[in-house]
């Protein structure tokens, strides 16, 4: 299925920033240069996970594989254009499903495993989803149970696949893949013969994170996906053949541009995990020889506050981590490379396709690394793959002008190839997430800053801007803050109703075991160690065990918010 208008693919294409290549012709590329050579590896933990040992495969194993799924899909009446739901956890097999849709055009639409039939019932109507596929159990959860559930609630869903024992009523896949036949193999590839799927056709319906609102589909075509594969293979410093640890739900951006493209561009062996254990992710670093892993910046805080939890794990190999999702700090950039020679690559970056690396390349600097990203301006030059390819701007959401003086907070907007084109079946939400001029409205705010106004700095999200007595003030940088402070762990800044000021600044705060702070105590820190402005100061504090969280880490505000009601 092809969506994109198709002037603007023949644009993309005359610029040289898409092509033909397609996602399966990386894995044959790949397949073809050393077929022995181990591919994917499953979770240490995949015995407790879905109750199976782990596997690890070759490439020419993992060929196999994702044929005998294609030839189970095939058999079971879902070919081009029909929607499959995939609910499981990293394993290997997400790749070979990955790989089988790919080749016969059916559209993956990957959820969280903490999902329930709620959110994947609104997600299986949403795109009519022809079959599901989940495991018998996941951990705690009955997955396949769930899924039997929402195909009683939603029509076109006709079948079930199951991982794992046998639930009655659903097609167990176990015993599915073993007995595929050759006539089932024959019937698979004249499907994707037909099928004849370009790199222009959909590979995948993402969903938005939903911390504000009902979740969003995105769709993604295979060059859409190349380009974030890119961005990550070049940010990251991949090497042919490097091993990567994945610990990102394969489930939207980040996962699948790390654990499925940039694997398969780079040709090197994936190393699943799931759920995020400490012990298991730093053991698999060490075992299994990664060159490169992504991890949020409270984990990499964490590490390095706690030196007893690396004592004696070799880092020889990990070149880079990956890091986002939430401000980094120079002391955590800066200590990794000091204590362990590694290098943090700050991402940017959404389902939507905005996407910014901040690398050692272009801010050897970690200060300027952990604070900036590059200016993607035809004014300046950089290292990274998309700067030559995207273009930006600093818009006042307010007024719609253009915010072009530095220190100004603005709406990011942004177009280029690794933009999407719209939300699946959405007009009104796509509407309003690009403005009159075709820019992509990414509805996070940033400002203008280096000595040539050659950086960007995230301010926070538009939503997310503290207005106290008419002074804007970004959640985000006070967090980062506090986050400095050797009592907090985690920490986020919401904005509380007052009838005098607007609002006030409140802070949710967990603190490390055995240790606390009051607020005095913060805000004498924000004040002395970091000369924070008196309206810049924490007036509420609430403690808290753990802060909440949607399935990909991100930071659910409108729950803190509604303490306050």
């Amino acid at each position: 299925m092809i969506i994109i208008p198709q002037d603007k693919i023949a644009s993309y294409k005359a610029r040289g920033w898409w092509g033909e290549t397609r996602l399966q012709d990386l894995f044959a590329r790949n397949l073809a240069r050393d077929p022995g050579a181990e591919a994917a590896v499953d979770p240490l933990n995949c015995e407790d996970l879905i109750g199976r040992a782990p596997q690890r495969l070759s490439w020419e194993a993992l060929d196999d594989l994702a044929e005998r799924y294609a030839a189970v899909l095939t058999a079971h009446g879902i070919g081009k254009d029909d929607a499959l739901v995939v609910q499981l956890p990293n394993l290997v097999d997400l790749p070979a499903i990955y790989l089988a849709c790919c080749r016969l055009g059916v559209i993956v639409s990957p959820t969280p495993v903490q999902y329930r039939e709620n959110e994947l019932a609104f997600i299986a109507a949403s795109i009519r989803a022809k079959g599901m596929v989940s495991a018998a159990r996941i951990a705690g959860y009955a997955g396949t149970a769930a899924a039997l559930q929402v195909k009683e609630e939603v029509a076109s869903l006709e079948v079930v696949f199951s991982l794992g024992e046998t639930v009655a009523g659903s097609v167990g896949l176990d015993a599915a893949l073993t007995e595929v036949t050759p006539q089932m193999r024959d019937a698979a590839t004249a499907a994707i013969e037909a099928a004849a799927i370009t790199a222009d056709d959909i590979v995948t319906i993402c969903w938005t994170s939903g911390t504000e609102a009902r979740p969003k589909g995105v769709p993604r075509n295979h060059n859409e996906w190349l380009v974030m594969g890119e961005v990550v293979a070049d940010a990251a410093e991949l090497e042919t053949g490097d091993r990567m640890l994945n610990p990102f739900p394969m489930v939207n951006m980040a996962g699948i541009s790390t654990g499925f493209v940039a694997w398969l561009m780079t040709s090197g062996t994936l190393v699943q995990h799931h759920p995020f254990d400490l012990g298991l992710f730093l053991r698999q670093i060490q075992e299994e020889k990664v060159a490169y892993t992504v991890a949020p910046p409270a984990i990499l805080n964490m590490l390095l506050q706690n030196e007893a939890l690396v004592d004696g794990v070799d880092f020889s190999h990990l070149r880079n981590i990956g890091s986002g999702s939430a401000p980094l700090s120079e002391w955590m950039v800066r200590g990794f490379k000091e204590k362990f020679g590694i290098e943090i690559a700050n991402y940017f970056g959404s389902n939507e396709g905005a996407a910014f690396p901040s690398t050692y390349h272009d801010f050897p600097d970690p200060a300027q690394r952990a604070a900036f990203f590059p200016r993607f301006d035809p004014r300046f030059t950089w290292k990274a793959v998309l700067h030559d390819r995207c273009e930006t701007r600093l818009v006042d959401p307010a007024t719609e002008q253009p915010v072009t003086e530095p220190g100004v907070p603005g709406e990011l907007r942004m177009k280029g190839p690794s933009v999407f084109a719209g939300y699946w079946e959405n007009p009104e939400a796509t509407a309003r997430v690009f403005d009159a001029e075709g820019w992509f409205r990414t509805g996070d705010m940033f400002e203008i800053a280096g000595d040539k106004d050659q950086f960007y700095r995230f301010v926070g999200r538009c939503k997310d801007i503290i207005i106290r007595g008419g002074q804007n003030i970004s959640s985000e940088e006070i967090e980062g803050y506090l986050l400095a402070h050797p009592a907090v762990a985690d920490v986020a800044i919401v904005g509380e109703p007052d009838e005098k000021l607007g609002e006030r600044l409140c802070a949710f705060v967990v603190f490390k075991p055995g240790q606390c702070a009051s607020k005095d105590e913060l805000n004498g820190f924000l004040r002395e160690e970091k000369h924070v402005a008196v309206f810049k100061q924490i007036e509420r504090l609430e403690e808290k065990e753990q802060l909440p969280r949607n399935p990909v880490g991100k930071l659910l505000k409108r729950e803190l918010r509604a303490e306050f009601a």
